[in-house]
């Protein structure tokens, strides 16, 4: 595994980012009226790319992922954890994910809920998430998704 360097991300990257989270979420195998339902939800922009909370990982020279925390301590949400299908299996989501639990943490968060697409639930739980219940799509009419949670920092 490359060595990987984890950074705020840039305004000049909105359109990149938007790109990789599309393909990421193509990565389930879903299909093209799936992934177009998708696009709005999944489309980010100048001013969320400058807000320090849009965090992206790039190992050598390439964009592998990217995570977004929102919200206002203590609660908030890990909002979008994607990575570029290639880089799948290869440790960069761990190290996006916990980069993302630290920095929400020294922030004052104490608790992250998420809202996982079916395929990546194990891995979030694997790595220290709960299910606390499921939700509805945003972008799926009648689609229910896991809703998960983190409690950081021992609380």
């Amino acid at each position: 595994m490359a060595d990987l360097s984890i950074r705020a991300a840039r305004p000049a990257e909105c359109a990149q980012l938007s790109d990789l989270a599309l393909r990421s979420k193509g990565h389930w195998g879903y299909s093209a009226a799936f992934l177009q339902a998708c696009q709005r939800e999944l489309t980010y922009d100048e001013s969320l790319c400058a807000s320090g909370r849009l965090r992206i990982g790039i190992a050598g020279s390439k964009l592998v992922g990217f995570s977004l925390v929102t919200g206002s301590p203590p609660r908030g949400e890990l909002q979008a954890l994607f990575l570029d299908p290639d880089s799948i299996g290869l440790g960069f989501g761990k190290a996006l994910l916990f980069d993302a639990l630290r920095h929400a943490s020294v922030q004052g968060f104490e608790h992250l809920v998420l809202d996982a697409d079916p395929g990546a639930e194990s891995f979030y739980l694997h790595l220290g998430a709960k299910r606390i219940g499921t939700c509805a799509s945003g972008s799926i009419p009648g689609r229910v998704l896991p809703h998960l949670e983190f409690v950081l920092g021992g609380t």
